[in-house]
């Protein structure tokens, strides 16, 4: 059944802006939708594939696209998402091809996504802290982030005070690519050395060395009991990964005894690879304390780049960042769509 509404929008004449439409209560500026249509396709699109939505309300996806940054300023207009603002999360995700990367910031306290800008820079970053003021700068306690040089540049210009953590994911990275790294070395030694058949078992070892001890299959873990028999510094380097990974897992007293002999290790086993990763750990001493201790990482920041991640896919086709970030504000943040007609 077909439904046609029919109601006249008188235009005005204003001697600023000449004539213009009149603003009427059942839909916004320069929409050709009612709100209640644009409530319903932004509901939609939140919990349905970008198929589903097009399909059902018979519109294009690039048409939902503007519906959806209408349909946020609406939500938002008038409320303060970043007020009471302590603890915060900040990182960078790549939701486009030729570095395209957004800026998001979580607020640890309320576990919701509060802004998220285009960009990978200072100068972006630096939008959100002026957005914030200064006043409430002074107020933030604590800030986790990894060690990106222009996240930390803005955090200690706009807010001295925070307590700055660095993320433990990131850290665990840095042992992670350190392995994969000599992995490669000890692949290109044996081949070098006209043994193609060591060559090939050291280079299927990239998953087993990768991978979580915990989780480790039966057979990779025949693949390290071969790897600590035939090649011991590469069996050391996962040993090294795998004891950096404890040291986030203990109590906060224990973990830091064990950052402190894991680092004694690390630069006394011979593996530059390592002692690259223990200089730049010990460059971000205070950081990693301060994580250790506080509990504050940047878990929450990943799980919601998780779930913009799987945004992004769907929001393929936006000409701009506009949309997808306001699908991400309208799915991880502190207001949602609800249907027509209902409160919840």
């Amino acid at each position: 059944m077909q439904t046609l509404i029919e109601a006249e929008a008188p235009r005005v004449s204003c001697p600023k802006h000449g004539v213009v439409v009149a603003q009427v209560p059942w839909a916004d500026h320069d929409s050709r939708f009612t709100l209640a249509f644009e409530d319903q396709v932004a509901w939609l699109a939140v919990e349905c594939s970008k198929t589903a939505v097009s399909l059902l309300m018979r519109t294009s996806w690039r048409t939902v696209g503007r519906v959806l940054v209408r349909v946020a300023r609406r939500l938002y207009q008038g409320r303060d998402r970043l007020d009471g603002l302590r603890r915060i999360g900040i990182d960078e995700i790549s939701y486009k091809k030729h570095h395209r990367y957004l800026v998001v910031v979580v607020d640890h306290d309320r576990k919701r996504l509060v802004w998220a800008a285009e960009g990978r820079d200072e100068a972006t970053l630096d939008r959100f802290f002026f957005e914030l003021g200064s006043e409430r700068c002074q107020l933030i306690t604590h800030v986790s982030a990894d060690a990106a040089d222009w996240i930390e540049n803005v955090v200690e210009r706009r807010c001295p005070q925070a307590v700055r953590c660095l993320d433990p994911f990131h850290v665990v990275a840095w042992a992670t690519e350190a392995i994969d790294e000599l992995r490669r070395e000890m692949w290109n030694l044996a081949r070098d050395a006209d043994q193609p058949e060591l060559a090939r078992r050291i280079k299927r070892t990239r998953y087993a060395l990768w991978k979580n001890a915990d989780d480790l299959s039966r057979r990779q873990r025949a693949k390290l009991s071969w790897l600590e028999k035939v090649n011991r510094p590469l069996y050391r380097a996962y040993l090294l990964k795998e004891s950096l990974r404890l040291v986030f897992q203990l109590p906060a007293e224990e973990a830091l005894e064990l950052l402190e002999n894991w680092l004694r290790w690390a630069w006394s086993s011979g593996l530059n690879h390592f002692v690259v990763v223990a200089d730049r750990i010990a460059r971000h001493i205070d950081e990693l304390i301060a994580t250790i201790v506080h509990g504050v990482s940047n878990a929450l920041v990943e799980a919601t780049n998780t779930r913009i991640r799987l945004i992004t896919r769907r929001a393929y086709g936006f000409h701009s960042a506009k949309p997808l970030i306001a699908l991400a504000m309208l799915s991880c943040g502190d207001y949602r769509p609800v249907l027509p007609g209902r409160t919840s």
